[in-house]
């Protein structure tokens, strides 16, 4: 069952999370959570921009991290390119794959020692509007089929866009340079995009990157033996 109280990641507030969010170029949504990520669990900086060639010059050599050069990068693949970065840097971080559920998964923005990373997808027509602070500004009308990857950031049941509606989910999104306020969405939008189903993902992808020593009660993923 949903908590009726509002959470948010790690007690920052709003504002300190929106401050992490710059606007991306290409497909580096991934890159950006998982940048921001590290930043927010180590205070190590990543460039997405040099993350994502590294990773396509990677993929050349026939080590598979995203779907091809400068495409797409799935759910399993951001877990890959954590474990490759702590293992290249020697940084005590993991990440693990699971399939998440809405009604826990605010229970997420309680662990100082993690970073939740949902990934939403689409059909054509139909992508979900994700809407900027508390404006009914949808940043997301395109028409074509998609995805997209966010670190899950907070959830008030009580926060709307504009006084209009009801926008309980909040993000840290790649979509604006020196933003105030972070990204939010419908329950219902949120609920369809990340419960829709696609081959080699399943519903409601969830990433966790966690400090590596302090895993002792991490939920089972279904990515720890790849």
């Amino acid at each position: 069952m949903l908590t009726s109280l509002p959470k948010i990641l790690h007690a920052k507030t709003e504002a300190d999370l929106a401050g992490y969010q710059v606007n991306q170029v290409g497909n580096t949504c991934s890159f950006h959570a998982i940048g921001t990520s590290l930043r927010l669990l180590l205070n190590v900086v990543i460039d997405p921009m040099e993350l994502s060639d590294q990773v396509n010059r990677l993929w050349r050599r026939g080590r598979f991290m995203r779907v091809a050069p400068d495409w797409a990068v799935t759910p399993r693949m951001q877990v890959r390119i954590v474990r490759y970065l702590a293992h290249m840097h020697g940084w005590p971080v993991t990440a693990t794959f699971q399939h998440g559920d809405p009604e826990s998964l605010p229970d997420a923005l309680s662990n100082l020692d993690a970073v939740p990373i949902i990934t939403l997808i689409w059909p054509w027509h139909k992508a979900p509007p994700i809407y900027l602070g508390d404006t009914t500004r949808n940043f997301n009308a395109s028409r074509s089929a998609g995805g997209h990857s966010m670190i899950f950031a907070a959830y008030d049941p009580n926060h709307t866009a504009g006084g209009a509606f009801t926008t309980p989910w909040g993000f840290i999104n790649p979509w604006m340079d020196n933003a105030k306020q972070l990204f939010w969405m419908t329950d219902a939008d949120f609920r369809r995009a990340w419960g829709f189903w696609l081959p080699g993902i399943g519903v409601n992808p969830l990433v966790q990157i966690r400090l590596e020593d302090r895993l002792s009660g991490a939920l089972p993923s279904d990515d720890d033996h790849e």
